[in-house]
């Protein structure tokens, strides 16, 4: 692998993936970038696990998203291995899909009739039982060796620091959103039932307690009905 090539890669992905204007494209970004720069890889996509469900986050290629419910479904595989590990080893490499794997036989069976000849992946973030995970897919053996994994790992840490920013701003941005929304909908029933700012507050409270919705529901439904589109 010509590394100075790759660093220059890298460099450009990273200003990429600050370009992006929304976590899912920044996702989509990193799956792509993944095939492009990683010589060998055929696939890649974005796994997380929340309370035992798997979640296909990103795509791109072929058997991907199969590899990501199968690992789910079964709860096994180099993912599930991975994010369990007490021993702080973030990386996996599969050589040789081909070969029995022990460790997690049904999973490597279903991944051979996918045609999977080896993966490697680098889990994002653990949380408890919950995980992300940047997994690389070729349909050959022996395709990751000892540099691709380190250009995988480096793929990776740009893609935690970006899903990281992405998921900070998308979740400000949506407090932004919400916070909008509740204090229109206070001004609407202020200037209608000429009520204080305290007390419009709560009427939009009890309207979420009485008929389980969250505050932010309630005041896009106050908004919609002053405007008329309900």
């Amino acid at each position: 692998m010509e590394w100075r090539r790759y660093a220059e890669q890298m460099a450009q992905l990273a200003r990429d993936l600050v370009a992006q204007d929304s976590v899912q494209a920044t996702l989509d970004a990193v799956s792509a970038a993944a095939v492009e720069l990683v010589e060998g890889c055929d696939a890649a996509g974005i796994l997380t696990v929340s309370k035992g469900r798997a979640v296909t986050l990103a795509v791109c290629g072929e058997f991907v998203e199969e590899s990501d419910r199968l690992q789910g479904e079964l709860g096994e595989g180099p993912c599930f291995d991975a994010a369990r590990r007490v021993d702080g080893e973030r990386l996996f490499r599969i050589a040789d899909m081909t070969r029995p794997q022990p460790s997690w036989p049904r999973y490597s069976r279903a991944a051979r009739d996918l045609g999977i000849g080896s993966m490697t992946g680098v889990l994002l973030y653990t949380d408890e039982q919950d995980f992300g995970a940047l997994n690389l897919y070729s349909r050959r053996p022996g395709a990751f060796g000892k540099d691709i994994e380190s250009a995988g790992w480096l793929l990776a840490s740009h893609a935690a620091v970006a899903l990281s920013t992405a998921r900070t701003v998308d979740q400000l941005e949506h407090a932004l959103e919400t916070r909008h929304a509740i204090g229109e909908a206070m001004g609407i029933l202020m200037e209608r039932h000429q009520l204080s700012e305290a007390e419009a507050f709560g009427v939009l409270r009890r309207i979420s307690q009485n008929h389980n919705l969250k505050l932010r529901d309630v005041a896009r439904r106050v908004r919609a009905q002053a405007s008329g589109q309900v």
